[in-house]
Parts: C-alpha cells; sequence; structure tokens
C-alpha cells in the first residue's frame, strides 16, 4: 500500500546513520513519484511530486545512472521513457563510471564551468549545517550553468521530448536543478521542498555507499570524526530554506537566476514555464 505524504515526511527526516528499515522503504518507493525501476537509485516523475507544477512524464531525476549497463529493464525503461540524458556530474565523475549507451536516447554532458573544490567541514558545524550547504549550492549554480542552460534549452525548444538528468546521488546537483525546474512550473516552495526531502528516501538503497564515498573524499578518519561530517551527509528542511533565501539574495530568486545568470530573455523565460506546466498546449 501507498504511504501518504505525512509518512513520507517522517521517512524525510530519519538520521542519515540510521537505516530505513527495509519494509517501510520497499513502502515508500512504490509510493509515486518513485518509480519501480529496477536498480536505479532515487529515480522519480517531477510531475508526480504533491502539488508539482510540471507535467507528469515530462521530466525524469535518478542518481548512479551507469548501474542501468547492468540491467536490461532499467535499459528498456530508459528507451521507452527517455528522449534525452543530461549528465550533471564532473568529467571525472564521468570518466569512472559513465552513462549507458540506449539507442534512441541522446546523452547530453558538458564541462562545468570549474573544479568543485571540497567543502569546508567547518561550515556545517552549526544549525545543522546551514551555512555549508548554502555555500554549496551556490556554487552549484555556478560551477554547472553550461548544463543547467542546456536543461533550459531543451525545454524550451523540444517541450515534447521527455529528458531525465542525474548526477552520482542525485541528491544534490540534481536536487537544485530540481528545485529550479519545480519553481519555474508554479510549484508552490513547500512542495519543492518536500521534492528535495525524498532524496533521503531515494538514495536509502545506496546509503552506506555514499556514505563511504563521502568518507573517502576526506582522504582521513579526521574527516569523518570531523562534527560537520554527518551534517554534510544529511538533508533539511531548514538547510533548503537557506539556500533558497541565499539564491534570493544573490540572483532575486530562480527567476532572477536564469535570466541574469543563465542569459536567457523575458521571452525564453515565458516559454520555458509554459512547457514545463503544459499551460502553452
Amino acid at each position: 500500500m501507498p504511504m501518504n505524504r505525512d509518512q513520507l515526511e517522517a521517512l524525510t527526516e530519519r538520521d542519515v546513520r540510521e537505516p530505513i528499515p527495509s519494509e517501510l522503504l520497499q513502502q515508500a518507493l512504490s509510493t509515486p513519484p518513485f518509480l519501480p525501476v529496477p536498480e536505479l537509485i532515487n529515480i522519480r516523475d517531477l510531475g508526480a511530486v504533491p502539488g508539482s507544477g510540471v507535467r507528469p512524464g515530462l521530466v525524469y531525476r535518478c542518481g548512479m545512472l551507469e548501474v542501468a549497463n547492468q540491467n536490461p529493464e532499467a535499459l528498456d525503461w530508459l528507451a521507452a521513457n527517455v528522449k534525452r540524458v543530461f549528465d550533471v556530474r564532473s568529467s571525472a565523475e564521468r570518466g569512472k563510471h559513465p552513462d549507458p549507451e540506449v539507442a534512441g536516447v541522446a546523452n547530453t554532458w558538458l564541462e562545468s564551468a570549474g573544479a568543485h573544490t571540497p567543502p569546508d567541514l567547518n561550515d556545517f558545524v552549526e544549525a545543522g549545517g546551514e551555512v555549508g550547504l548554502r555555500k554549496e549550492y551556490l556554487k552549484v549554480l555556478d560551477l554547472y550553468q553550461p548544463i543547467y542552460r542546456a536543461i533550459l534549452e531543451h525545454v524550451r525548444d523540444k517541450p515534447e521530448e521527455s529528458f531525465l538528468f542525474h548526477c552520482t546521488a542525485g541528491r544534490d546537483r540534481t536536487g537544485v536543478m530540481a528545485g529550479l525546474l519545480q519553481s519555474l512550473a508554479g510549484t508552490a516552495p513547500e512542495d519543492v521542498r518536500f521534492d528535495y526531502m525524498l532524496s533521503r528516501i531515494g538514495t536509502e538503497p545506496a546509503r552506506e555507499r555514499l556514505l563511504q564515498q563521502a568518507r573517502a573524499g576526506g582522504g582521513s578518519l579526521a574527516f569523518e570524526q570531523h562534527r560537520g561530517f554527518y551534517n554534510l551527509c544529511s538533508l533539511r528542511t531548514s538547510c533548503w530554506d537557506a539556500f533558497v533565501a541565499a539564491l534570493q539574495e544573490a540572483h532575486g530568486g530562480w527567476e532572477g537566476y536564469v535570466v541574469g545568470a543563465l542569459g536567457f530573455s523575458s521571452d525564453d523565460l515565458a516559454r520555458i514555464k509554459d512547457n514545463l506546466s503544459g499551460r502553452g498546449d
């Protein structure tokens, strides 16, 4: 039986150090917006999020897309549902774990605008990591402008071609892009935030692997023992809200970022919003 929103929200607040019981996890992953695609981590339809303004079946998100290379069912799902994949990762990540090549599905990757430097764990100590996450997500908005711009160009120019975008976990870089698309589609802020928090559930099948990657990224035991480490690895509504407030201050909000940083015109912006929501049909 699918879960209701309150039940899902309760699971999103679970400490990242605590596993979600298998029975609850399977129930949650059987609930929209999650999709029953074998092996794919954190796979969701943006339009199936409660309150979403995005057209269902247009935009998908996930993490660890490379695992589809070992699963014919996942490859079949991609071939049947997606016309283009946007890879929101670094060249090093892409080199180690390449995306699948699927007939009829185009792959797009663009070099980021600069190197993504490791986060400063000292920024994640206070207030559940608000300062650190705010800095990291503003950095994401700067570094990944090329691929973010390409995604919005696709929405503007090819509104009938469904697409999927992903990073490694499908959580941070993917979560920021999802927040942008949801907001442009007219999704209410509380529903955008809910979509962001669902990654706590979606990444659970790979939780230990992702934590190990985070530990390895620090290069020493002291990194994991730092008081900010688990705040870096966690998701909190307060941190998302802190980022959105910083976005407003730095760019004038999501629309200001699209026009001012990504270089779209006001006409482009209007078309993107209509194409996401279907209002222009």
